[in-house]
């Protein structure tokens, strides 16, 4: 806080109405004052900064539920290409389970023939 004291000296700014006020007022008003205009600064200050949480406050949260949303994708994911590994190993020993009876009819295979 700073407390400036002014020593004008006679006759000045006798014609300037704002300074005059200044001047007739005591230190315990100029205190008030500055303690006032603090407090309205304070506040100020806190409406922002309350603003500001809030914004990312809102933000994190909107962020929050994209990252569940894709999460949620990701697993969708994960389980339907598990599934397909799992027919793609059904298909796998089917086939080698044709081919086998095949072989055992007598199926030559044209490709193996010739290595």
């Amino acid at each position: 806080m700073v407390i400036r004291i002014l020593y004008i000296s006679a006759g000045c700014g006798q014609n300037d109405p704002d300074l005059n006020q200044e001047l007739e007022k005591d230190t315990v008003a100029l205190l008030s004052e500055e303690i006032a205009l603090q407090k309205i600064v304070s506040k100020e200050t806190m409406d922002r900064t309350s603003a500001l949480t809030m914004d990312a406050k809102r933000a994190s949260s909107h962020y929050q539920k994209e990252a569940e949303k894709c999460n949620a994708g990701v697993e969708t994911c994960e389980e339907a290409r598990e599934w397909a590994e799992a027919q793609l190993r059904e298909e796998l020993k089917l086939t080698a389970l044709w081919e086998q009876r095949a072989r055992q009819l007598g199926w030559k295979d044209r490709k193996r023939a010739y290595t």
